[in-house]
Formats: structure tokens, C-alpha cells, sequence
């Protein structure tokens, strides 16, 4: 039974942006990532779904349909079996494109970038300067003003946090 019309517009509202920024990543035409949001939220409101975390449901559709697309348009990832000849293994060029990867990794980009947002900003912080920054602790503490002994306490207790919130997310990996 499909959803009421209200229910999607809300959906559309607060998961829009996310999915458009998700979408955006993998395709630079604008209307494409437009068509592809459409289609999600169409999906949502046809089949009604009972899941535990709406945003995590859409992301996934989304990543489902794009990768569809690519292979619809005759862009299939090679695939070597283990079993093989060195030839084979060698003409498999690891700088060959993988929409399949390209699109996860925009997906876990966005995942990780909602998860860091709904952190404290102390430990925000923290993690950018270990994690993105790549800074060790001396220097962590040293441009965050603060002794390391704090930096290592924040970094426990953020990534402590990071798995909660990406639990709550739906992400499972």
C-alpha cells in the first residue's frame, strides 16, 4: 500500500539533500542526479517500505539504481578468477574506472560525513586532526591547544561515538 502523500513530501524534504548530494558525486549532470532522487522517493512511496532506518534504505536504493545505470550502459567491472593465468591478472589495470567503487565510496564519504556532524565538536576536532588531518597526537594537541592525554581520551570516546551514531545510520560495515 503506498504512503500517504504528506509522508513522502516529508521524506523528500529531509532526505533530499543528502540523497542529491550522494547522487551528485557519481554523475556531474545535474539533471540526472535530479531524475535519480525522483526515482527514490517514487520507489519509497510505491512500495511503502518497513525499515529501520529510512535514510539508510534510500541511500542504498540510490547506490542500487546507479549502479544499474552503469551497467546498463555497458560499463561492467572485470572480473578475474582467482584461479587464472599471471596474463590475465596483469591486463587487469587497477587504474581502470569502477563505477561500483566510485559510487560506494561517495556513499561511505556521505555516511561518514553525517555521522561526524552529529558528534560533539570537541571530538570532531579531535578526529579531523588524527583521522584527516593525519596529524599524531603531539601535533594534534599541540594545534588543538590541549594537553594529549585529552586528544587520546576525545579520540576514544568520538570513535566510541562514531559507532553508535553509524549503528543508529544503518550502516552495518
Amino acid at each position: 500500500m503506498p504512503l500517504d502523500e504528506a509522508v513522502v513530501a516529508e521524506i523528500y524534504r529531509e532526505h533530499g539533500p543528502v540523497l542529491r548530494r550522494f547522487v551528485g558525486r557519481t554523475s556531474l549532470d545535474p539533471g540526472r542526479t535530479e531524475d535519480v532522487v525522483q526515482e527514490v522517493i517514487l520507489r519509497v512511496w510505491k512500495q511503502a517500505p518497513h525499515v529501520t532506518s529510512m535514510r539508510a534504505y534510500l541511500l542504498q536504493t540510490a547506490r542500487n539504481m546507479l549502479i544499474d545505470m552503469h551497467r546498463a550502459a555497458g560499463r561492467r567491472v572485470v572480473e578475474v578468477a582467482a584461479d587464472r593465468d599471471d596474463d590475465a591478472r596483469a591486463r587487469l589495470d587497477p587504474r581502470t574506472p569502477n563505477p561500483e567503487k566510485d559510487i560506494d565510496r561517495a556513499l561511505d564519504q556521505i555516511l561518514v560525513e553525517e555521522a561526524l556532524a552529529r558528534l560533539q565538536p570537541d571530538h570532531r576536532r579531535v578526529v579531523v586532526a588524527l583521522y584527516y588531518q593525519r596529524l599524531s597526537v603531539a601535533e594534534a594537541a599541540d594545534h588543538l591547544g590541549i594537553p594529549a592525554g585529552t586528544v587520546k581520551s576525545r579520540a576514544f570516546y568520538a570513535v566510541r561515538s562514531l559507532r553508535t551514531v553509524l549503528d543508529e545510520m544503518g550502516v552495518t560495515q
